[in-house]
């Protein structure tokens, strides 16, 4: 990620959400670049990773709520950032069951308070509000969904990210496009896996934990079928987004899916059985159970076309299906057996994801 190190360099980034999973991940991708980074989250939000694998003491950190306008407000101008990556959210289906007001709430007036408040900062170059590829109207057809497809949803979680490509849209027909003081886009990415991620009701969280104990882990769908991709792919797309933004060189209000090659839309099962070959399971089938329920609606299919990224980003997904699996079943089987600084484990797979890139001639990683 040379081009992406040299760009960031002593650059000031406002990141919100950046303890959770995919903030994490950005946050030590960007600490290593060398930015100055404010990063916002919630304070009740279970940090145990962001400790973990994060120089986090080089980083100004916030903990307070993204609905909070003021404090929010207070802090950005403050800081005075010049990119602004907006992951803050309610990101669980299932979650968005169990309280649907408190999801929509923070997915639309979070992306809203970010959105207003900058408008009116003096030196924002760059703002990308990350919503979702489920985001999608989805009636689940083979193709992938286009950046131009209709948005929609058929729980509180999908809809609330529609919610907030809506007001995107808004915002950037009605102020920003005739402001024309900075780059502004939504990225919309897949099924996100990776070390570090131990959210409740999520594929990979629920097998590690369930693994360590020595037991099988519980599935509801097996044949459900998603697009899975390592972290670090969707994230490299946002930090190119980012700079490309910067420079001017793609129009403002777009937005963009950053998922992984068809190849990698495989079932529920099959990814389990895929990564317990890293715990060395004697029997793959022994690795998980299947417990038929009808608690909430999932969808069975959900594939994205990322050609307009290809074309205007020149970014396309960098490891196979094989160096998916690997780097996240190696990633949570060290962290179990306790015997490696998963901070310094962290950079490495990043620097080997560095180096498939540049291998793969993509131009941010020169």
């Amino acid at each position: 990620m040379n081009n992406l190190k040299k760009f960031f360099k002593n650059k000031r980034i406002f990141i919100t959400g950046h303890t959770g999973f995919k903030g994490t991940w950005l946050t030590t991708c960007l600490t290593n670049f060398g930015a100055k980074i404010l990063g916002y989250s919630k304070n009740d939000e279970k940090r145990y990773s962001y400790e973990k694998i994060c120089a986090f003491n080089k980083v100004q950190n916030v903990y307070a709520d993204i609905l909070d306008y003021k404090s929010l407000k207070n802090k950005i101008k403050k800081f005075n950032p010049q990119i602004i990556f907006h992951l803050a959210a309610k990101s669980l289906v299932s979650e968005s069951y169990k309280d649907p007001y408190k999801t929509i709430e923070t997915n639309t007036l979070g992306t809203l308070n970010i959105i207003e408040i900058s408008r009116n900062l003096k030196n924002l170059k760059s703002l990308v509000i990350i919503t979702s590829d489920k985001c999608y109207l989805n009636k689940e057809f083979k193709k992938g969904y286009k950046e131009n497809d209709i948005l929609g949803g058929d729980d509180p979680y999908s809809a609330s990210k529609a919610s907030a490509e809506l007001i995107f849209n808004a915002y950037s027909k009605s102020f920003f496009n005739f402001q024309n003081k900075f780059g502004f886009a939504t990225a919309r990415a897949g099924n996100v896996i990776g070390g570090g991620d131990w959210a409740q009701d999520r594929i990979v969280p629920d097998c590690v934990r369930s693994w360590s104990k020595g037991e099988a882990v519980t599935i509801r769908n097996p044949y459900a079928t998603r697009p899975w991709q390592h972290v670090l792919e969707p994230l490299s797309g946002y930090l190119t987004l980012a700079l490309t933004l910067h420079e001017g060189k793609i129009g403002n209000g777009e937005s963009f899916n950053f998922g992984p090659p068809s190849e990698q839309n495989v079932n529920v099962q099959k990814l389990i059985e895929d990564l317990s070959k890293h715990w060395n399971f004697n029997n793959k089938n022994d690795s998980f159970s299947i417990v038929k329920t009808d608690s909430f609606h999932e969808a069975g299919l959900l594939k994205l076309n990322c050609e307009k990224a290809l074309f205007h980003l020149n970014w396309k997904p960098v490891l196979n299906y094989e160096q998916l699996i690997t780097f996240v079943g190696e990633w949570y089987y060290k962290y179990y057996k306790g015997q490696t600084d998963m901070f310094d484990y962290t950079i490495r797979q990043i620097d080997e994801y560095q180096i498939a890139a540049k291998e793969a001639g993509l131009t941010w990683s020169r």
